[in-house]
């Protein structure tokens, strides 16, 4: 039996079902295993609860996943231009753009898999109850 993950906030971090708290809403549970990435179960193995309540439901992630990858964008160059100002690298948006780029760059390949499941679970939580 599955443990039950109570708060809405823990459902969608721990990738959850919005329902009951108990079953996983993906196939492939591991956020940083790109097989079946974002392919989500038919129904909660616990409760029964679908997660597939209409044909082309989580195109709507779509939006979530953009908002995310924004979000990490503007931290990276909050971060950027603090380990500027206390001396750990140079950084001025305008004069090394290189390197917010590439910072960003990596940093969306590298979460990628992590924010698109959690941009579909954020989903799934805001509609499925």
């Amino acid at each position: 039996m599955a443990t039950e993950t109570k708060t809405a906030i823990g459902k969608i971090v721990k990738m959850k079902c919005p329902h009951c708290g108990k079953g996983h809403l993906f196939v492939n549970e591991s956020p940083f295993s790109v097989s079946k990435l974002g392919e989500v179960k038919e129904e909660c193995t616990e409760c029964k609860t679908n997660f597939n309540p209409e044909p082309g439901f989580y195109f709507g992630a779509a939006y979530v996943s953009w908002a995310l990858t924004v979000a990490m964008w503007v931290a990276i160059l909050v971060a950027l231009k603090v380990f500027d100002a206390i001396g750990l690298i140079e950084f001025g948006f305008l004069t090394h753009p290189k390197t917010f780029l590439l910072t960003g760059i990596g940093f969306t390949i590298v979460l990628f898999p992590f924010l698109f499941k959690l941009s579909r679970s954020i989903w799934a939580s805001s509609f499925i109850k």
